[in-house]
């Protein structure tokens, strides 16, 4: 770590992330460990799908009807 509080990322990291000069990377801290990650270019595409398969269509459609 720098003087300046900044932190250099190995040459293997950025190529396995695809990261270049400008881009932003989202950085998380979980029980005491550090994640780096590309930070995506949209959000709706990075979540799309992730529940897929989670619930049957009869739960969702008794949800559905609970809202009338």
């Amino acid at each position: 770590m720098s003087t300046k509080n900044q932190i250099v990322i190995p040459r293997e990291a950025r190529e396995a992330l695809r990261l270049k000069p400008g881009d932003k990377i989202l950085v998380l801290v979980r029980a005491g460990r550090v994640i780096v990650l590309q930070k995506p270019k949209s959000y709706h595409r990075a979540i799309q799908g992730l529940a897929r398969g989670t619930y049957e269509k009869a739960h969702i459609h008794k949800e559905r009807q609970s809202w009338d």
